[in-house]
This record gives C-alpha cells, sequence and structure tokens, in this order.
C-alpha cells in the first residue's frame, strides 16, 4: 500500500493512496463479451482462479504468485466506483478496502466498498495507514469508530511504511515505531477479537520489524522477487505480487495480493482468525 499508494511506502505504487495522491489514468484490459465464471472450489466459500493481467508483469520463476490458489486485492479511493460482482469472478476472492489513515481521514469510498464486496460475496477487510505524528490511541480510535464490528470480516490491518509525500517528516526510533504499533494493535485486538495484520514494505521492514511481532500475521510487499528472498526467515499470510494489475471490474490499475496457502488452507486460516 504504497504511497502514492497508501498500502506500500514507496512512491511508486497506485492501491492504497493517501488524498494527496492523484489518479492514475485510466488503463483497462481488453473486455470480451461475457464473464466466464472460473469457480474452483464449490465446498464453503467459492473460489475462483486468477484472470488478473499485469502492465508490468514480472517473471517469478518457480515460486510464482500465479501457482498459489486464493487471490485477491487492495483498494482504495483511487480504484473509483468498483464493479465487486465482476471482480469477484476475475479471482478477487478477498478484498482489503481502504479505511483510514492518521486520525481524521476517512477514504471517501470505504463505506461503499464495505458494503458491495460483501453483497458480492467477496471476503473482506480494511486497512488504516499509520501517520507517525499522531498517537496511536487516537488513530485507533478513529478507526473503530469507522469500521464495523462484523464477526464474518477478515482481521484488521494496519500499513506501516515511509511515506515521502506525508507532511509527517518525523523519524522515529524503531523502539518508538514498535512502541506505538504495538498500543495502536492492542486497542484493535481488543475492539474486534482478531489479532491485526501487519501490512510493510522492505526498507521500513528492513529498519524497524526484522525479528520482531513474531506473533503477528504479516502482509508482504515484493514485487519483483518473492518474500522469501526480500525479508529472509519471516512468515507470511499475504504476498502483494503487483501494484500495476489490471482486471475487469476495476478502471486503472488495482494491487494484486496472494494467500500463503492452498484453498484448503485458506479456509482453515479464516475459521482460525476468528
Amino acid at each position: 500500500m504504497p504511497q502514492p499508494h497508501a498500502f506500500d511506502g514507496m512512491a511508486t505504487t497506485v492501491g492504497m493512496p493517501l488524498p494527496t495522491e492523484r489518479p492514475i489514468a485510466a488503463l483497462r484490459p481488453a473486455m470480451p463479451d461475457r464473464i466466464e465464471p472460473v469457480p474452483r472450489n464449490t465446498g464453503r466459500a467459492q473460489i475462483y482462479g486468477h484472470r488478473f493481467r499485469d502492465a508490468k508483469p514480472i517473471n517469478f520463476g518457480r515460486v510464482s504468485p500465479r501457482k498459489l490458489a486464493v487471490h485477491g486485492v487492495d483498494v482504495s479511493r483511487w480504484q473509483g466506483d468498483i464493479d465487486w460482482a465482476r471482480l469477484r469472478t476475475q479471482g478477487a476472492n478477498f478484498a482489503y478496502i481502504k479505511a483510514t489513515d492518521g486520525g481524521d481521514h476517512l477514504d471517501p469510498m470505504f463505506r461503499t466498498n464495505w458494503r458491495k464486496a460483501k453483497e458480492a460475496g467477496v471476503k473482506r477487510g480494511a486497512y488504516h495507514f499509520f501517520y507517525w505524528c499522531r498517537t496511536a490511541g487516537e488513530q485507533a480510535d478513529w478507526f473503530i469508530r469507522n469500521v464495523p464490528r462484523d464477526p464474518d470480516a477478515l482481521p484488521p490491518v494496519i500499513d506501516v511504511e515511509y511515506n515521502g509525500e506525508s507532511s509527517c517528516k518525523v523519524r522515529l526510533s524503531r523502539a518508538r515505531i514498535l512502541e506505538k504499533m504495538q498500543v495502536f494493535m492492542d486497542k484493535l485486538e481488543k475492539h474486534y477479537g482478531k489479532r491485526p495484520i501487519i501490512y510493510t514494505a522492505p526498507d521500513f521492514y528492513s529498519d524497524n520489524l526484522d525479528g520482531e511481532f513474531l506473533r503477528y500475521p504479516f502482509w508482504l510487499r515484493a514485487v519483483a522477487q518473492h518474500p522469501a528472498n526480500v525479508y529472509p526467515g519471516r512468515k507470511w499470510v499475504f504476498w502483494q505480487y503487483s501494484g500495476s494489475g489490471l482486471t475487469q471490474g476495476v478502471e486503472g490499475k488495482i494491487d494484486l495480493n496472494v494467500f500463503h496457502g492452498s484453498e484448503g488452507d485458506w479456509h482453515n486460516w479464516l475459521a482460525q482468525a476468528g
């Protein structure tokens, strides 16, 4: 969730931007006359095979994310008016939706996306872009105020990264960063009954998170190499493998993600995550 994409921290991504970001020019894939669903599992929640394209494809070789079963997306206001039913048939089995950043900004599309994703049968969760110049308690309270407590939702996400576009120019110590994150995550876990997921990017991770928060699930951005190469030794639940995805149901680019495991692992993880 980079910046200009608020879920990556590198000012080069598109999926989760802060309000200062400008939307990119629309780039859409060729549209067939009919949309054919590609279900791969009729038990429990239906899993759709991925049909995403990529404006800047990467050859990951034998460790390609396309070999994994359960794909999804992350979105914010910059994806505009999403056709969630169509997006689901293209392989969006889950979606993380930008909810808040800092202590006073609500993504203007959050409530619409939150409702429509569920109506389309997409497993969805909300994420918060952490702002280092506000207290962790204020930010947790703002997130809780705006994100409903839905037992069917995915665990909430804290997005921590560097953002060169931010008005907050301070660089906190590693110890202070970890302290603020813990306060925020503790409040969310107490309220939602689910352990939050940590989303991060390589530079922020190496400076602050390597070896930390071993009991928390991680969502890792790695758009050129497998996470095992970028984050050695770190276990992960989600991998954001592209910031330049193309799909029906959305105009322009979208972030692409994948779950670490099989379809069976996915259903088991959902049950364990609450």
